[in-house]
């Protein structure tokens, strides 16, 4: 009999942010022949160890990676694995079927024991003998048909023997909607912080907390700047600490960091304090990301007593790595834009960990305007270079630049910080003070650029996006172009894969854009599946569907008058 008495939780000193877990399952039909089911069985232990180990969080941990070898013949079973993967904390699923089965009796009573967000992949070879296509075409018919989202990637693998294993291009696939599960799973319930209010009074950047709670399950934490300033004042940090990185800088930066005078000095420490406190803030908050409003209250307006820029601060936040070595990126938005965050947020971990890029979408140049530039300044250009041919954006903030887009991915910490510069913040626009951050972003950088973006007609997120790369061009005329917005910022020349110059110029949704390396198309496509984020590409070059780059449409989107009607159902 059970007990009367209740029973008291055990003591947590420090709460852990939940892991998600992928599990891997098979239907199975009780007809089949031993051989069959043993190989159904294989294949099985085959797509979860394909995927073990290969998708990890931003801090590099592996996501763990369960299976059953029990097959499900019918409803007994599906309880069965579903009490395995209950136990084991599965919350992303992954049917691999190689026979034939029975929909309902299987996969559907399994799914149906799990809440209704749980992300679903159905991945198959196209075999005949006992075809695993075939109900793999058949549960994902009736899962569309009853309103869920489920994922069908029809791979390959060999039609015959007891061990098959499935090509590259099959598990490629799965990987990335992996990744875009985890996203989605693992973000639900996580919090970012932000100081301040409205970011500059940007509509465009404002944190739209019941939306962002109910599309992504994420909570926004609003600190009043005062606690920052206050806890400068009071000098509550590690002083040893400060000078730990102050040694790091002056170790990584040297001369390139501009200092004049002890006041000058005294204003680069307090913003070296100002990363110490809000790092151990977000901490103690198990924060995932943040942001900081800056302008105008803290740094710009004269009426109060103007502090130092947050620039190194950002930097440091969005870095790879700090004074005390490697790190996750922590995504920070400058100017506490909420969307630019979320845009930044969602890029490092569908990357799994590659550090955000905040940039203004300062400067669009087409191939004549650069043309002509070069001419003025005698400088000779190749006409079929892409930033003639194509043109190109001036992307740069004074804040917010992660420290590794002064390199190229993989180069070490000391060669990409012999890149950066530190001079003193523009006194016109930070009066407080303290020093900005610059470098040129070096070319032949590849991965995706874009913005979130909300709208109060639909209640829907979207995603505006393209692929984008960096280029360079001559050191005279790259001088003179980014003289021509402002120096002392960073820098990185974008080029968009197949939006034109007059569209990039008409569709930003925001004066803010922002860019993650090594972000495979699909991967973040199979994330606005599972989010219901609009996914927005109104690019007149890029085709509707660009096979070994985009994710095939999910059944569901064709049953409802395609991605977008779904979506806003």
């Amino acid at each position: 009999m059970a007990s009367s008495k209740a029973v008291r939780c055990n003591e947590i000193q420090k709460a852990s942010p939940r892991v998600p877990v992928i599990g891997v399952f098979a239907p199975g039909d009780p007809r089949v022949d031993a051989d069959s089911r043993i190989r159904a069985q294989n294949i099985v232990a085959m797509v979860a160890d394909a995927i073990s180990g290969k998708v990890v969080m931003p801090d590099k941990t592996a996501v763990p990676v369960v299976y059953s070898s029990v097959l499900i013949d019918g409803e007994k079973e599906a309880d069965i694995v579903a009490q395995q993967f209950r136990q084991a904390g599965v919350s992303i699923l992954v049917c691999a079927p190689d026979t034939w089965a029975f929909p309902q009796l299987t996969a559907i009573s399994l799914l149906q024991q799990f809440p209704k967000e749980t992300p679903l992949n159905i991945t198959c070879g196209n075999s005949g003998p006992r075809p695993g296509v075939v109900y793999a075409h058949a549960v994902s018919g009736a899962i569309s048909q009853y309103g869920k989202m489920v994922h069908l990637n029809v791979g390959t693998w060999p039609d015959t023997g007891l061990h098959p294993k499935m090509t590259d291009a099959t598990t490629e696939a799965l990987i990335d909607w992996c990744y875009a599960a985890v996203t989605a799973v693992a973000l639900r319930g996580r919090r970012v912080v932000v100081f301040g209010h409205d970011s500059m009074g940007m509509e465009t950047a404002l944190a739209h907390v019941l939306p962002t709670r109910n599309t992504y399950g994420l909570e926004i934490t609003r600190l009043d700047m005062k606690l920052l300033a206050d806890m400068l004042h009071k000098e509550a940090y590690d002083k040893q600490e400060v000078a730990e990185v102050r040694a790091w800088i002056d170790k990584h930066v040297g001369k390139r960091l501009q200092m004049n005078d002890e006041k000058e000095n005294i204003r680069f420490n307090q913003s070296l304090a100002m990363y110490l406190i809000n790092r151990d803030l977000m901490t103690d908050l198990n924060a995932v990301g943040g942001g900081f409003m800056s302008q105008l209250e803290w740094g710009s307006d004269r009426r109060g007593l103007p502090m130092p820029v947050a620039d190194v601060m950002e930097s440091f936040f969005n870095s790879t790595f700090d004074h005390n070595g490697p790190k996750a990126p922590l995504p920070y938005a400058t100017e506490a834009d909420m969307q630019g965050l979320l845009t930044m947020l969602f890029f490092t971990w569908l990357s799994g960990g590659n550090p955000p890029l905040f940039m203004d979408f300062r400067k669009v140049w087409e191939g004549w305007e650069i043309k002509a530039l070069a001419r003025k300044l005698k400088v000779g250009v190749n006409a079929k270079a892409d930033y003639i041919v194509k043109g190109l954006v001036d992307g740069d903030n004074s804040g917010s630049a992660s420290f590794d887009w002064a390199g190229k991915p993989g180069a070490a910490v000391k060669d990409i910080m012999k890149n950066v510069f530190m001079p003193l913040a523009d006194d016109g626009y930070f009066p407080g003070g303290g020093n900005s951050v610059t470098f040129l972003t070096p070319a032949g950088i590849e991965g995706i650029a874009g913005r979130m973006a909300y709208s109060a007609l639909n209640n829907k997120f979207s995603l505006i996006w393209d692929e984008a790369y960096t280029t360079g061009v001559p050191d005279k005329l790259a001088k003179a172009m980014c003289g021509l917005t402002n120096p002392t910022w960073p820098h990185t020349f974008v080029v968009p894969k197949y939006a034109s110059m007059v569209e990039y110029k008409q569709y930003a949704p925001a004066n803010h854009l922002h860019m993650t390396w090594d972000l495979p198309v699909r991967r973040l496509q199979y994330w606005t599946d599972l989010t219901r984020t609009l996914s927005v590409t109104p690019w007149a070059a890029r085709p509707c569907f660009v096979e070994g780059t985009d994710r095939p449409q999910p059944l569901i989107h064709l049953l409802n008058a395609g991605e977008t009607a779904y979506k806003c159902l």
